[in-house]
């Protein structure tokens, strides 16, 4: 066997390394940058104005297409169980290409904005971090200079039809997200109660009993047997036509039943279960998703979406994940037909943390 770096590659010579070598030079030449192209609108101001003209009927498009979506929104009228089909097929044409009009015209606009008027010279400088003062004015004269090249100070046209898109585009949005709201008075949308003060008040009450999800059906103290779990909702839900998935979203609770020396119970809850059968909001008090996965020999509940796990037998405490609070507690009892019930609705708001609680 050869004893010149047989296997090796790195003494055999048949790898090249990039840097400086010792007879000068480099063992690999820098390419450098690819010569410049000038584009039309580089050398041609009309072709320049062209692309600009072209930019603002992009950014144009955009505006009409919110416009689209509101007339297809608020002009057609609310769809009810009484819309004709023609309505409806006419309401989705228009929501559908308004925001494709507006999410397109934006998109577009800015790409066709990229390509013809900014300036498209490749460059290469050294990396440095931003320290001393020199440095941050460096940055700051940097940030000055992509502003420039965006050309927004000296095409009024563009940065104006921009923000008239942009500040119409976002109008859609927020028409959705209040329409999540379906209740018939919002006149507190504007108040403290559109906040903890909603969520505290839920279908719950005394002597409402608990039914299963979603068949309804009542559940006797006898049928929760130690390590079931039941996804209930308060009697009365699956009845109501307004409003109904708003209700459930802060009413549907979890029932599990524990050994009752498990429980670690805090003053003032002694009488919240039913000998070890206890009731959770299912909403968990991270970001509100469904807390819907038990363990049994753990007595952990565990939300799926951010893993946020509670202790069921220390008031569904939090032990593990983002959430910040404890699962609020539903307080229960038995009737005389032997039903589980309600005592009163939750004492502390429903679902994720950042609601301010007292």
């Amino acid at each position: 066997m050869s004893e010149q770096g047989h296997g090796d590659p790195e003494r055999a010579g048949t790898v090249e390394h990039a840097g400086e070598q010792e007879s000068g030079g480099f063992a690999i030449d820098n390419p450098g940058l690819p010569p410049h192209r000038p584009r039309l609108a580089d050398e041609d101001p009309r072709a320049a104005r062209r692309a600009e003209r072209q930019v603002a009927f992009l950014f144009g498009l955009s505006i009409v297409g919110t416009l689209l979506f509101f007339v297809g929104y608020f002009v057609v009228g609310q769809i009810g169980p009484d819309t004709d089909i023609a309505t409806i097929r006419l309401q989705n044409l228009l929501l559908g290409l308004g925001t494709a009009f507006a999410m397109l015209g934006i998109g577009v606009g800015i790409v066709h904005w990229a390509k013809t008027l900014m300036p498209d010279h490749e460059m290469s400088e050294e990396r440095h971090e931003v320290r001393t003062e020199a440095d941050r004015k460096i940055a700051v004269g940097m940030i000055e200079d992509i502003v420039d090249e965006t050309q927004v100070k000296r095409r009024p046209l563009l940065r104006n039809t921009l923000i008239g898109a942009g500040v119409l585009a976002v109008l859609p949005a927020i028409a959705i997200f209040r329409d999540l709201d379906d209740t018939d008075d919002r006149s507190d949308l504007a108040t403290e109660n559109f906040g903890p003060e909603r969520l505290s008040h839920t279908m719950w009450d005394t002597d409402v009993r608990l039914v299963r999800d979603p068949t309804g059906t009542p559940i006797k103290a006898s049928d929760v047997t130690i390590g079931s779990a039941f996804h209930v909702i308060p009697e009365g839900l699956n009845e109501i036509e307004h409003g109904k998935l708003n209700e459930k979203a802060k009413a549907v609770v979890l029932v599990m039943r524990l050994d009752p020396e498990d429980l670690h119970i805090s003053p003032g809850r002694e009488n919240w279960h039913v000998d070890g059968i206890v009731a959770y909001s299912k909403i968990c008090t991270h970001v509100g998703c469904p807390v819907a996965l038990y363990e049994q020999q753990t007595h952990h509940l565990l939300c799926p979406c951010h893993q946020s796990t509670f202790d069921l037998t220390q008031e569904c405490k939090v032990i593990f994940g983002p959430a910040g609070h404890a699962l609020p507690q539903l307080p229960i009892t038995v009737n005389e037909e032997g039903f589980l019930v309600a005592q009163s609705d939750f004492h502390e708001p429903v679902g994720p943390a950042y609601w301010e609680r007292g």
